[in-house]
């Protein structure tokens, strides 16, 4: 008998794919972020980039505090988009989870406030 594939916590093989396919195109202010967030560099902890959870991917992930930043861009001010990046939080915290959101012009143009705000998440 073949052994099925594991998706973490429901995500299915299209969004493991889509994750992927975004790790392989990212942003350039989540390359610059992961520059800073790769090999342990931020405070000696593990992050994920792209990160399959049910439905949704994680832009980066720190599964010991559990803890999603997302680098969000312009279109994350338009209402729609905040509605539903709203209900995703929502969602996600209800689940036990911890969310930084930060803009493309935090990552780009003030990198350490950025990492500071990381940072402070870990501690609440």
């Amino acid at each position: 008998m073949e052994a099925k594939p594991r998706y973490w916590r429901g995500a299915t093989p299209e969004i493991h794919e889509w994750a992927r396919e975004n790790r392989s195109t990212p942003t350039p202010a989540e390359e610059a972020l992961w520059e800073e967030l790769r090999g342990k560099r931020l405070a000696g902890l593990r992050f994920r980039r792209q990160h399959a959870f049910e439905s949704y991917i994680f832009d980066f992930y720190c599964p010991e505090f559990r803890l999603i930043i997302e680098v969000d861009g312009g279109y994350h001010e338009e209402d729609f988009q905040a509605e539903k990046d709203t209900c995703r939080d929502d969602y996600l915290i209800a689940c036990g989870f911890r969310i930084v959101r930060l803009t493309n012009a935090e990552v780009l143009h003030q990198l350490h406030a950025a990492k500071n705000k990381i940072r402070n998440a870990m501690t609440l």
